[in-house]
């Protein structure tokens, strides 16, 4: 069968995220298929889409849905709409099936399946979708594909794809110079699953509450492919590359051992780390350290259900500091149990943090399969039967949220180092002219005071 892999998502700011996912799909496809990817970041119009489909006269396409909005409060945006757009293209010039994927479509599956009026959907991992193609076929029963949808079907989440998940890194991609262009970051991933059970968060429902770990030799390999394929940097995707502290220094030190150069970042937990462990990092490239900080009040961490103190924090932040990498702080305030003390206590906190960049959001955005979805059931903001494909935030009854954008700003004055979200498009527009310029990597660390 020719299959046609396209990844909607066209957000960029503040840079554009490489399709990892369909690197992943693309490699559990049995060879006797015919594989393309058509990254609709390449694409200026819906008219560039239409010839590549009327070229390649595909069998079954895929849909890789990552995004379902911004989950920022001071910018919120659904691309739900241009979802329906792109889907009105490919059925305007193709009767292929039409198959729905990716964490997005994970969360939202029967709600897109319905919007979209796709033939198929598989929840969960993508890998899945090699499943579908064998058993189209061979004209197999199809019932028995975990997490496949069939129309309007339902079907309970199944259990995490339980095999191991190999990536092959395709250096000739299509889509590949696009990103080495915008900035050269392309993306790895070390394990999946995750044992945190923070309150806002779809990663256990989307990749399962156990960590599936990957032989760190097969991750250093992938990242000296990027190298070698002309990649300035890499970002790994884990919820929390040091969820294992054991298992991250193995990669880490395989890094070294294979010749990886290139400078990486990750996102990490502020829990307290082993001795010399941010060392041990930056020697073999780590450079940018992003925590997912969330709060510097102890009673509001812990009705976020986040594994650290605020003691933790500023050890944890301290320790990167020392071993010369870059920092980065995420906020976000507004959550249950927030209050004008908790948020004040934040913010005096913060100034206790030196050499770092502070990405400050305000708001939490609501998702199915959380905890905040059963807190903001029960407390009466959101009904059981409500559709929150559309932007939904949880509503603290303590503070608003337009009072937190008001202390933040009050507090940050003009230092360039404290954001608001992600910096909004003035942000995006700067970046975007400083990696035509040659800039590579996330570049936050211009901001650092």
């Amino acid at each position: 069968m020719k299959v046609l892999l396209v990844s909607a998502s066209t957000l960029t700011c503040p840079y554009p995220v490489y399709p990892l996912g369909l690197d992943y799909v693309r490699q559990a496809i049995s060879a006797n298929h015919q594989v393309e990817i058509a990254d609709m970041n390449l694409y200026k119009d819906d008219l560039a889409l239409k010839a590549v489909i009327d070229g390649y006269q595909p069998d079954i396409i895929g849909l890789s849905l990552r995004n379902i909005d911004t989950t920022d409060i001071t910018d919120p945006k659904s691309f739900t709409g241009q979802y329906v757009q792109l889907t009105n293209v490919i059925r305007g010039c193709s009767e292929a099936p039409i198959v729905l994927g990716g964490s997005g479509f994970t969360i939202f599956a029967h709600e897109l399946m319905n919007i979209l009026k796709a033939d198929y959907g598989i929840i969960g991992e993508g890998e899945r979708f090699s499943l579908l193609l064998e058993a189209l076929e061979k004209q197999n029963d199809l019932s028995g594909i975990p997490g496949l949808l069939i129309g309007d079907s339902k079907k309970a989440i199944p259990d995490p794809w339980n095999r191991a998940f190999p990536r092959v890194f395709n250096p000739d991609s299509s889509h590949l110079d696009y990103y080495l262009k915008k900035g050269g970051i392309l993306n790895i991933q070390t394990k999946r699953g995750c044992l945190f059970r923070c309150v806002y968060c779809t990663y256990p429902h989307i990749e399962g509450k156990k960590l599936r770990l990957a032989p760190p030799h097969e991750v250093a390999e992938t990242a000296l492919q990027f190298q070698n394929a002309g990649a300035k940097y890499f970002f790994v995707t884990d919820s929390a590359f040091n969820v294992d502290y054991a298992h991250s220094i193995q990669v880490a030190e395989a890094f070294q051992k294979s010749g990886v150069s290139i400078p990486w970042g990750a996102f990490f937990a502020p829990t307290k780390p082993p001795e010399d462990y941010y060392k041990i990092l930056a020697d073999s490239g780590l450079t940018h350290v992003e925590f997912g900080t969330e709060s510097l009040c102890d009673r509001v961490l812990v009705n976020y259900r986040k594994p650290f103190k605020k003691v933790d924090i500023f050890q944890a932040h301290q320790k990167a500091v020392d071993a010369g990498l870059y920092v980065a702080h995420y906020f976000l305030m507004g959550g249950p149990g927030e209050t004008y003390d908790s948020v004040g206590e934040t913010l005096s906190n913060i100034d206790k943090l030196n050499k770092t960049v502070l990405f400050l959001f305000c708001g939490m955005r609501i998702y199915p399969y959380t905890a905040l979805y059963e807190i903001a059931v029960k407390e009466g903001q959101i009904k059981k039967s409500q559709d929150l494909l559309e932007p939904v935030f949880y509503r603290c009854s303590t503070i608003g949220m337009d009072q937190i954008v008001d202390l933040i700003i009050k507090k940050a004055g003009f230092r360039p180092n404290w954001l608001i979200g992600s910096g909004g498009n003035n942000t995006g527009q700067t970046l975007a002219k400083m990696y035509d310029r040659g800039f590579s990597g996330p570049l936050w660390e211009f901001l650092i005071r």
